[in-house]
């Protein structure tokens, strides 16, 4: 499940992909297929989140992994290589980093 909290011991990835509004749905498909038939059954997997634009321009990937090791390890991985290559050539481009929670807000 994913906790978004400063005091959650994850690395954090979020990657904004810019599409196409053609390729936007291909794209969040690819990106769910990937995460349902690989990501998710690699070590050190936690969650992730599919998002789309209502513009129709931009998809991101909110994931978490356990380290950011465990991250690297996936990039590594030639089945997850293999949906990252697809997806890469559905999007004009695409900005991987890792991140960590500094704050966290609540009504």
């Amino acid at each position: 499940m994913t906790t978004i909290s400063t005091d959650a011991a994850v690395a954090t990835l979020v990657n904004v992909f810019t599409v196409d509004p053609e390729n936007q749905r291909a794209l969040a498909d690819l990106l769910t297929e990937a995460t349902e038939q690989v990501m998710r059954h690699l070590p050190g997997f936690v969650s992730a989140n599919i998002h789309v634009s209502d513009d129709g321009t931009r998809v991101v990937n909110y994931a978490q992994w356990a380290t950011p090791a465990d991250f690297h390890a996936m990039l590594a991985d030639e089945r997850a290589r293999e949906h990252m290559a697809v997806a890469a050539k559905l999007a004009e481009s695409f900005e991987p980093h890792l991140y960590r929670v500094t704050s966290v807000h609540h009504a």
